[in-house]
């Protein structure tokens, strides 16, 4: 990790470019500092404008990022056919010239590509996304086999840290019994849930070839990350993926 981004630690094809932004670098003030990207949470709009310009510049990006309207739901919509804004959960590209993005700021990034390097997607699962099947939606839209594709689970708010009721697990084991192991009870009566867990549950049910990632946790680590549960009114991530 740099100050400024998380790189994927996978074995990605080379013309693969996957990034996590951090909250450092950017214009943004107050509980938006610094590198604040989403322009729905409050923040000044020409702040925003300055860090997506930023962002833009340091990675040299073809295009500018096909930003989404998120809505914890299952919808994936091709980010090259050049329609920004539309209400959905990941993007995805078959070859050059679009770049996928979503915002996070403790709902967890997985960011997908094939091993040929020909496809790649990007998807926003809170847990609402993930019980809806955000991420089969996404395996299904890049249309290869599964064994070929692989994941990378980006910062999320992490398993000690994420507490939910008793609604959210009995939603999650009512369709699959196994992931009661990623649900542990919390000192305040409700569960921890682990929602790196659950991914990679979901991931490996639909034949998912290598999942990467989970290791880093937005609530616990104020320097880097955003996190909503830990701050309220805050900043969000961008989680990018194209091909060069």
């Amino acid at each position: 990790m740099t100050n400024y981004w998380v790189e994927p630690n996978w074995p990605a094809p080379h013309q693969v470019r996957a990034l996590t932004t951090t909250r450092q670098g950017g214009v943004s003030l107050g509980s938006y500092a610094s590198f604040n990207l989403a322009t729905h949470v409050g923040d000044d709009p020409l702040a925003v404008a300055r860090n997506r310009q930023r962002l833009r510049t340091a990675l040299a990006l073809p295009v500018e990022p096909h930003w989404l309207e998120q809505v914890h739901g299952n919808c994936a919509l091709d980010a090259g056919a050049g329609i920004d804004c539309l209400a959905a959960d990941a993007s995805y590209a078959y070859g050059s010239g679009a770049v996928c993005a979503i915002l996070t700021a403790d709902c967890l990034p997985v960011l997908f590509c094939d091993l040929a390097g020909t496809r790649v997607a990007a998807a926003h699962a809170g847990w609402r996304g993930l019980l809806g099947g955000i991420l089969e939606q996404t395996v299904m839209a890049l249309a290869v086999d599964p064994a070929t594709i692989m994941a990378w689970l980006g910062p999320a708010i992490g398993p000690t840290a994420f507490e939910v009721g008793e609604e959210v697990r009995a939603a999650f084991l009512s369709g699959d019994a196994g992931a009661v192991a990623a649900f542990q009870p919390s000192p305040q009566g409700r569960w921890l849930a682990d929602i790196y867990q659950l991914a990679r549950r979901r991931l490996a049910t639909v034949g998912v070839g290598g999942i990467f990632g989970g290791d880093l946790c937005t609530f616990s680590d104020p320097q880097h990350f955003y996190s909503y549960r830990r701050d309220g009114a805050c900043g969000r991530m961008a989680s990018l993926i194209w091909l060069a």
